[in-house]
């Protein structure tokens, strides 16, 4: 197994980790203030000892997403494994967080139900394609939104600071552009599928 192969199983192991840390009660770590309703009904703990914690894992495992490509297409080292493994990485890294964010009230509910929902669609056009062996591009949009969430993610970790002194919901406002985007790329992505089934 190649070093970018490693890393990507390395946020696979960090993702567990972290979500083992989010399904804790927050008073276990002795260090828990009030949440506080914001703009995009984003909630923020500003001094949670158990999403601080969480908040570093998950901004080391994001990095661990960028640097797993950028070594892998510098050492020519891209594989099939390392693509399905990173695309699986992402999704527990992600979806896994935003269901426990959900569950403790700290984001709508419907953001990660439009979130999952996407990846279904956009995981079944690519298994219907790939039956018929073709391929569809993924849109840069899908890689866009991810780092979106993952940057509006790390802040509801960290309480929106320093942008809650303002205040400003930083956080709020990546995440609902990052579920925007997925919508978007998610219809895009199924009707290029489609039209590229149509072509004979």
């Amino acid at each position: 197994m190649n070093i970018p192969n490693k890393i990507t199983l390395s946020r696979i192991v960090l993702s567990i980790i972290i979500l083992i840390i989010l399904m804790v009660p927050a008073s276990s770590f002795g260090f828990n203030w009030p949440i506080y309703d914001s703009i995009f009904k984003i909630k923020i703990n500003p001094l949670s000892l158990k999403y601080i914690v969480s908040g570093i894992l998950f901004v080391i495992a994001s990095l661990t997403d960028k640097l797993d490509g950028y070594l892998a297409k510098k050492w020519d080292m891209v594989t099939d494994f390392g693509k399905m493994i990173d695309a699986i990485a992402d999704k527990i890294l992600v979806n896994g967080v935003l269901i426990i964010l959900a569950y403790d009230k700290l984001i709508p509910v419907a953001i990660p139900v439009i979130i999952i929902t996407r990846d279904i669609i956009t995981d079944t056009c690519k298994m219907v394609s790939g039956n018929k062996g073709k391929v569809v591009s993924a849109s840069s949009l899908g890689r866009i939104k991810t780092a979106f969430m993952m940057v509006g993610v790390s802040f509801v970790f960290f309480g929106n600071l320093p942008f809650q002194l303002i205040p400003f919901d930083f956080a709020g406002l990546c995440i609902i552009i990052a579920t925007v985007l997925s919508v978007v790329s998610g219809c895009q992505y199924f009707f290029n599928t489609r039209k590229l089934l149509k072509q004979k």
